[in-house]
Order: structure tokens, then C-alpha cells, then sequence
């Protein structure tokens, strides 16, 4: 079970802390396919929730197509 973080920050923990950089990669990319500019420093709380949940629910799908081209491979 997730432990929920109090305060304004993101509760967000990779499994994987190494991963880090390549998630920001793939977030950077998405969104610039997306036509969504990041902005300067990286915060996106003040974006609204819409394009926030669009260049998640990308990443989601980008993950799980290249997860589904892995195992076809296999």
C-alpha cells in the first residue's frame, strides 16, 4: 500500500529512482508532441489539470505500447 504525503507536493515516487531522468525525458517529449510547452524550471502546477492529465495519460499509453511491443517479442 502507497503512503500518502501530506503538504503541496507531489506524492509521486518512482519504483525505480534511477529512472528518473528518463521519465522527465519521456514527460519533455510527450508533451512537445502534444504542442505543450513546460515551462522555464520545470513546475507544471500551475498548468490546468486537463493538460497536466493529457501528457500523463500519453506517457501511459507510450508505456504500455512499449511494454506490449517487448512481450510481442518475446
Amino acid at each position: 500500500m502507497m503512503q500518502q504525503q501530506g503538504g503541496g507536493g507531489s506524492s509521486n515516487q518512482l519504483v525505480v529512482p534511477q529512472a528518473r531522468a528518463a521519465m522527465q525525458q519521456l514527460k519533455h517529449e510527450t508533451a512537445q508532441e502534444l504542442g505543450i510547452q513546460i515551462p522555464q524550471g520545470g513546475y507544471m502546477g500551475d498548468l490546468p489539470s486537463k493538460v497536466n492529465g493529457s501528457i500523463g495519460g500519453m506517457m501511459v499509453k507510450k508505456m504500455i505500447q512499449s511494454y506490449e511491443q517487448q512481450r510481442a517479442g518475446q
